[in-house]
Order: C-alpha cells, then sequence, then structure tokens
C-alpha cells in the first residue's frame, strides 16, 4: 500500500463536487433530512425536544437580560445538538457491525456521557438563573 492509497483528498470523494451555493443549498437539505430522520426515528431526540419547545418559550418569557436568555437557550439546543452527534456514533457503529464489541460499546458510551453531561449543563444553567430570579 502506497502513501497515496491512506491519504484522504477530498478531490477523490465522488461525494465533495459540489461548490458554492449548489453545495450549500445540499447542505441545507442534508441537515434538513437529518432533523427529520432524528425526530421520527430517535426518542430521546424528540423527548429532547419536546423539552426545547417548553423551555425556550419559558427562556423568553422571563424577565432576563440578553446574555442570561441566551446562556438559557443555549444550553437548550446544545442538549439538541450532543444528542445529534451521539446519535450518528451510534448509526456509525451499527452501520460497522450489529455484534457486541467493547470499542462499540465505549463508543456509544462516550456519546450517552457527553449527552448527559449536556443535560446536567443545560439543568445548571437552569436552576442557577431561576435560582437567582426568583431567590434573589
Amino acid at each position: 500500500m502506497t502513501e497515496t492509497d491512506t491519504h484522504y483528498s477530498s478531490e477523490r470523494n465522488p461525494h465533495k463536487g459540489k461548490r458554492g451555493l449548489a453545495r450549500a443549498w445540499q447542505a441545507a437539505r442534508n441537515s434538513w433530512s437529518g432533523l427529520v430522520f432524528a425526530v421520527r426515528e430517535e426518542s430521546a431526540f424528540r423527548q429532547e425536544l419536546t423539552l426545547t419547545a417548553c423551555l425556550i418559550p419559558l427562556a423568553l418569557l422571563l424577565p432576563f437580560g440578553a446574555v442570561e436568555r441566551l446562556m438559557l437557550i443555549g444550553s437548550v439546543v446544545s442538549v439538541l445538538i450532543v444528542e445529534l452527534l451521539n446519535s450518528s456514533i451510534e448509526a456509525a457503529v451499527d452501520r460497522i457491525s450489529f455484534e457486541r464489541h467493547g470499542l462499540s460499546k465505549r463508543a456509544k458510551d462516550y456519546g450517552s456521557a457527553a449527552v448527559t453531561l449536556a443535560l446536567l449543563t443545560c439543568a445548571m444553567v437552569w436552576i442557577t438563573l431561576l435560582w437567582r430570579l426568583f431567590a434573589g
């Protein structure tokens, strides 16, 4: 095997041919497709989306400044982002094999841990800011 066999080049990737507005349009379509698939197929994503649908309006209604509001909304959106990344890890691992393997478990557990940390961060942001609002 030569170095060119193992060297990645986007020029050799048949999926990287679009440029400019065509590339941006295709990326937007792919992103929308990913969101639709996550809603249809991932129950955790649907649960977190429900949480998002409740918390974002609440963040907009509560008497917070712009920075606090961005922290509240950003912490919720970060949960969705991390969940999508976790789902992509799980899909890639499952694409390789459904066989139980220590490295597959580790990859999936890392993704799950990342979601848990995002949820804990979200909870800490919300609890801290609500505590300041109502107790302070």
